[in-house]
């Protein structure tokens, strides 16, 4: 078995192979239009982590990992100007919606000076953060991989829990919100053996102070129930 193959994590009992060098699809969606290329070009570099730190000196950083549409994101970084938020997203077309936001056509770019974005893989950045540096970590609604061959490809994942748990302060946060019943279930058992994290609080409602996002309006539109789960660093 090659290395990369090896198995080296269990879950519920189950044995995990490692997470791939990727966990996410596609990058990129529909053809973009010449002025969200534009921004893509000359706004993003301006936002880009780390190549643009915060334009404050944030108490606190806080990490977003797949920002989807990045209302959560800009709604958690005007709520708390005092912390840095890092908003983690791959996608082109998510990206260029947000840069689209920012800088309206014919109207000089709003920056925000506490969002910064991550446009590559959220794992890389983790491992170059440094122990404890993290306040709070967010996962709204990933991609659940629902097929069991597909579980590796999931962000909660043993071997990625660890890397979080290093990152994260101790009494650290980690929010996490699914509309899927197999990635509700599967975060319950990961995090049944995750012996860095206690459960703080889950919900079937969202949490007062949890912004809403595009695809829990989707969720439950389509008769989805949505779980939210607060984990703690031990």
């Amino acid at each position: 078995m090659a290395a990369e193959e090896t198995v080296e994590e269990t879950a519920g009992g189950k044995a995990l192979k490692p997470p791939p060098d990727r966990l996410y699809g596609r990058a990129r969606g529909h053809a973009l239009r010449a002025r969200q290329e534009e921004l893509i070009e000359t706004l993003l570099p301006r936002l880009r982590w780390p190549q643009r730190t915060f334009a404050i000196a944030p108490k606190e950083l806080w990490l977003e990992v797949g920002a989807g549409g990045f209302e959560h994101a800009e709604a958690i970084a005007a709520a708390n100007p005092e912390i840095g938020l890092v908003a983690c997203e791959v996608f082109v077309n998510c990206i260029a919606s947000l840069l689209s936001r920012l800088a309206p056509e014919g109207v000089e770019p709003t920056i925000p000076p506490n969002l910064r974005v991550h446009d590559d893989d959220a794992r890389a950045l983790l491992r170059t953060l440094p122990a404890g540096s993290v306040s709070r970590l967010f996962l709204m609604f990933p991609d659940p991989w629902p097929k069991a061959r597909h579980a590796k490809r999931r962000f909660v994942h043993p071997a990625i829990l660890a890397e979080v748990a290093r990152v994260l302060r101790p009494g650290g946060l980690w929010r996490i919100a699914s509309d899927d019943p197999t990635y509700q279930q599967w975060v319950e058992e990961v995090f049944s053996n995750a012996e860095a994290f206690s459960l703080l609080s889950k919900s079937g409602i969202r949490p007062p102070d949890w912004p809403p996002t595009r695809y829990e309006a989707k969720a439950i539109k389509a008769g989805r129930q949505p779980h939210y789960w607060t984990f703690v660093v031990k």
